[in-house]
């Protein structure tokens, strides 16, 4: 996982990732943060001005942005995927294997009435010849299937653990601005409700309700980010399941190249062999 490092001035994004009115996230188990980690988090809650505007809506936009831009890499990564045209490669191979029969000129009917003019052994060297260059066209395209779904698998564990860095980077900006939210609340806000009380000014109360205003405002975008978090969250089983679909198809496609092929050629060989030694006989 790489390094993360907390920023008040991140490169502002275009929207944000999650709605605002969407619903309440679940909650969600906080990750456990190294001591290094929580100094920073520590460190950072003391810089944050929530009576900042521009500080308050760019705050962990740089992380929001971040899980945005993952998520399309994810999503093109899903889309440009076609394993149903690798399930049919492999469909027509086993039809191909099956349907080669070395007795299929045994007919009845006409065929039967030939049977005795043909050379059964150029028969079976024609039809095995014509089935080999189905077999060997179609395990090129199984080849470079396999090829392409293990670069995917490789790049799937990559998007992986950046997905595992976004959720921690998350997790960091919003355990800073809870500990300077709390701050705020339980200090200067508290100080101004009591002055207001105090001297009954109008002033004061106001002083008092927009600080309360602006704290309320910085925790509308931790619930923001939170949304975000969930989004990451969700995502990780996601990955891991689009990883193992190819894993699997992968892994067909390594059978019947090491397995189904190679056990195909050597009973011709051994139909071949057959057929030789009953024409020699004959």
């Amino acid at each position: 996982m790489s390094e993360i490092k907390l920023t008040l001035n991140p490169t502002p994004a275009a929207e944000p990732a999650a709605e605002a009115a969407a619903a309440a996230p679940e909650a969600v188990q906080e990750p456990v943060f190294t001591p290094e980690e929580q100094a920073q988090i520590d460190e950072f809650s003391k810089q944050i001005d929530v009576t900042d505007t521009n500080l308050v809506f760019s705050y962990g936009a740089h992380a929001q942005q971040g899980i945005a831009e993952f998520s399309d890499t994810a999503l093109e990564n899903v889309k440009t995927k076609d394993l149903d045209e690798v399930g049919d490669m492999i469909a027509n191979l086993v039809t191909e294997l099956k349907g080669f029969s070395a007795d299929e000129e045994e007919k009845k009917g006409i065929f039967g009435w030939f049977k005795q003019k043909v050379n059964k052994l150029e028969l079976l060297k024609t039809r095995y010849d014509e089935a080999e260059v189905n077999v060997d066209k179609i395990c090129e395209g199984l080849e470079q299937h396999q090829v392409q779904l293990l670069k995917d698998i490789a790049m799937l564990d990559r998007l992986y653990e950046q997905n595992l860095t976004y959720f921690k980077e998350l997790s960091m900006y919003i355990q800073a601005g809870k500990l300077s939210l709390s701050r705020m609340r339980d200090g200067k806000l508290k100080e101004l409700e009591e002055k207001a009380k105090i001297t009954g000014l109008p002033e004061d109360a106001q002083a008092a309700k927009d600080l309360d205003s602006k704290c309320a405002r910085f925790e509308k975008k931790l619930h923001d980010l939170e949304l975000t978090r969930m989004i990451s969250l969700q995502t990780a089983p996601q990955i891991r399941l689009v990883q193992n679909n190819d894993t699997m198809m992968a892994e067909k496609i390594q059978t019947t190249l090491v397995n189904t092929i190679p056990l195909w050629k050597s009973q011709m060989v051994l139909a071949l062999g057959i057929a030789h030694s009953t024409e020699a006989a004959q």
